[in-house]
């Protein structure tokens, strides 16, 4: 058994970075004759997301494609391409499906993908205290739980092909109105590759906010990211993700980010160098269940080898806590 990846090389096969990396032939497509329609969802620093209607499959779609400042930029178009590339080869139920991959008639890259409508994560922990939002109680710790163990089998599978995710945070965390529960943007994934990853050099902006994804070299978002993510380490691997994941569970129990800080290289030195309080110790008005506290603090340890070492371990935890949580309850 790999320590690097904890499944059986000869199960499942790897990601390759020469397959998610790959560029488009140059042909142009005139989308127009496709798809019609077009309604934006979504708008972020680099991409735009609309819902629109696929007149080839007959339903509604959501269409993903760079902002037309950055359309050009290799280095995004890299990225653009990665996501959807890793997003569908990873076909599980906490992914969302790919259908489409090509260029535009200003030959700029796009992909559909599964029309999903629902809430993030992040939206949901910034209204939660609101009427309406969720309860900060044990009914309210189980239900996300149960959304954690969802995206913790995503990287279990992710994790099995050898891809690391390395931008796990609520905002990539979306819940539709079925149950559903998909781990999305895997632009920032590390993939498989016998050769160093071929990366510009993009520095971070010092004074960048801490909260948003960075791109160039340093891969992340701050206030998630794990210390050997901050450092480059070359043996990163998948335990960066379960630190993540720590982190978003850390911010479910205590209700805050778990380290505080305006700038970018504030967050990333206490990342680094501090040990946050334990979610009880700065939520003392929350009844926080010691079990998912323990689990919470194993994920973000400093030391990789300290950490719950895999998805499927923790989302054993998980499910443990939830069964005993149940069982108190009745």
């Amino acid at each position: 058994m790999s320590r690097l990846f904890p499944h059986p090389k000869d199960s499942y096969p790897p990601v390759y970075l020469k397959d998610t990396d790959l560029d488009l032939p140059e042909h142009v497509m005139n989308t127009g004759l496709r798809y019609s329609h077009f309604k934006t969802i979504a708008r972020g620093g680099k991409c735009l997301i609309q819902s629109c209607r696929d007149y080839h499959l007959s339903r509604t779609v959501a269409y993903k494609s760079l902002l037309k400042e950055i359309a050009d930029d290799p280095f995004e178009q890299k990225r653009f391409l990665r996501e959807a590339r890793v997003t569908a080869m990873l076909q599980h139920p906490n992914t969302i499906p790919i259908y489409e991959l090509s260029r535009d008639s200003r030959r700029h890259y796009y992909f559909t993908m599964k029309l999903v409508e629902g809430y993030t994560l992040r939206e949901v922990l910034d209204t939660s205290g609101e009427e309406g939002t969720l309860p900060v109680d044990g009914y309210g710790f189980h239900r996300m739980v149960t959304i954690l163990i969802q995206v913790a089998n995503a990287l279990d599978y992710a994790h099995s092909h050898r891809v690391i995710h390395r931008d796990v945070k609520p905002a990539n965390i979306l819940m539709g109105p079925f149950g559903e529960v998909l781990l999305l943007d895997w632009g920032l994934a590390k993939v498989w590759d016998e050769s160093p990853e071929d990366v510009p050099e993009m520095p971070l902006l010092a004074d960048a906010d801490p909260s948003l994804t960075s791109q160039g070299k340093l891969q992340g978002t701050a206030l998630y990211m794990s210390p050997e993510q901050i450092d480059e380490s070359v043996d990163i691997d998948h335990r960066a993700d379960i630190y993540s994941l720590g982190v978003v569970l850390y911010e479910i129990l205590s209700g805050q980010h778990m380290i505080s800080g305006d700038k970018v290289h504030e967050v990333l030195e206490k990342a680094r160098n501090v040990t946050p309080p334990r979610p009880s110790e700065i939520a003392v008005d929350r009844d926080i269940p010691r079990q998912l506290e323990d689990i919470c603090m194993r994920c973000i340890a400093k030391n990789p080898d300290e950490r719950i070492q895999t998805a499927r371990e923790l989302v054993a935890a998980l499910r443990n806590w939830r069964l005993r949580w149940a069982a108190q309850t009745r």
